[in-house]
């Protein structure tokens, strides 16, 4: 007894080959890049924004200023703490990418650019001579580099 096996034969398809397989995942990685070129734009033209509006003057009057910065210390002392952040920027309003402040450079207070300046100077000449020290720390670091900065208002005895 013989017995008839029909197996389908594949029949020649110009749309699958080797080939087109190969053409078809390089567009597709062709497209992922495109799309994280597009991402890395959307990033980059935000960052670009942000930086902008911190170069501009602040809308808030010394006086609000320091009763947002009183209102901060109060409820930091009040969960006894000692120091509490008061302002966050990005690292590119320093002139320096926020390297000296890494590295603890005593001329640090040099690379400060637009808000992050004023709010340094906001201390200084309002909240140091009430005895608040401010402490400057690099806050992450993508890519292996100095990312954010923070400023911290510090009250130890």
């Amino acid at each position: 007894m013989s017995q008839d096996r029909n197996i389908a034969q594949p029949r020649p398809d110009a749309s699958f080959s080797a080939d087109d397989i190969r053409h078809r995942m390089t567009e597709g990685e062709a497209q992922k890049a495109a799309e994280k070129l597009h991402e890395l734009k959307d990033q980059e033209e935000k960052q670009q924004a942000i930086i902008a509006e911190f170069h501009k003057p602040s809308e808030r009057t010394p006086e609000q200023l320091m009763a947002m910065v009183e209102k901060l210390v109060r409820e930091a002392a009040d969960r006894g703490q000692s120091e509490v952040q008061v302002y966050r920027f990005p690292n590119a309003l320093c002139s320096d990418g926020g390297r000296r402040i890494n590295n603890s450079d005593a001329e640090w207070v040099a690379t400060l650019e637009g808000r992050p300046k004023f709010a340094y100077d906001f201390w200084n000449d309002r909240l140091k001579p009430l005895g608040f020290h401010l402490k400057a720390q690099v806050l992450d670091y993508p890519n292996g580099k100095p990312g954010d900065i923070g400023f911290f208002l510090t009250w130890k005895a």
